[in-house]
């Protein structure tokens, strides 16, 4: 009786003995496809941020990689920034598309820049989405007619101009009385981050926007941030965005998701 008693507590000590090991494990790193572009920022930004082990995965998207068949199997809307994590629910692989998807996802999983509390999580959401439906289009179209555009066409300029003006108004306010944009820092101080570090581009003085100027200072300042919004910033050199066999890539780009 003794010597079975024995037998089952020396089993036991070895089975705790192996789960903690398979525990110690290092976590595989979470592939990122991404191009340093705002919208990358916001995942490298993130990921450091949080800490995760990480590989890049570069998507050089003025050579149309984002419509390579292998691509398009993990961001079948042919946009980067993407990320598979071989460690999701369950342990499982798991590919998820989308920047403001990616953010939660991450934040969810680690517990951080993504409160559990329900109000304070639709109040980062809010901010989130206003980023992916406001600021991120919206300055995109000023970074294209504005810098890109083979041709000068004002109307566009102006158009996209004045808006991003207005949301820039409209941050500004918001910051007046709280130190980031859903009161602590967040996920969606990394969605706009990279966007607004563009202000001079989008035809913008941050100096009319002090309480905006603060706030980028702030989150620039953060070493995460600093890494994240350098990463893979070599890949761009030499590229001009409006040479004609660059031009022709984005034309058929356009004209292949339409």
């Amino acid at each position: 009786m003794a010597r079975a008693k024995k037998r089952r507590a020396t089993a036991k000590a070895v089975r705790a003995k192996t789960k903690k090991k398979k525990s110690a494990r290092p976590a595989k790193p979470i592939e990122l496809y991404y191009w340093p572009t705002p919208n990358g920022f916001k995942i490298s930004i993130m990921l450091e941020e949080c800490g995760l082990p990480y590989v890049m995965k570069p998507v050089n998207i003025s050579k149309g990689e984002q419509f390579n068949p292998d691509f398009l199997k993990i961001a079948p809307n042919n946009r980067m920034p993407a990320i598979i994590d071989p460690q999701g629910p369950g342990g499982r692989p798991i590919s998820i598309f989308e920047s403001g998807a990616i953010l939660q996802y991450l934040g969810r999983k680690t517990g951080k820049f993504y409160p559990a509390d329900e109000r304070a999580r639709v109040e980062v959401d809010e901010w989130l989405f206003w980023q992916m439906g406001g600021v991120g289009p919206m300055a995109g179209q000023v970074h294209h007619f504005k810098n890109y555009a083979v041709e000068t066409l004002t109307y566009a300029i102006n158009r996209y101009v004045n808006e991003v003006n207005r949301l820039y108004g409209v941050m500004n306010i918001r910051l007046k009385d709280r130190p980031f944009i859903a009161g602590k820092y967040s996920i969606a101080d990394m969605a706009l981050v990279g966007w607004v570090n563009g202000w001079e581009r989008q035809g913008q003085d941050i100096n009319e926007f002090p309480n905006l100027k603060r706030w980028l200072d702030a989150v620039k300042a953060r070493p995460a941030v600093q890494r994240g919004m350098t990463l893979g910033l070599e890949l761009r050199k030499g590229i001009d965005m409006k040479d004609p066999n660059v031009q022709a890539v984005l034309f058929n780009q356009r004209a292949r998701a339409s």
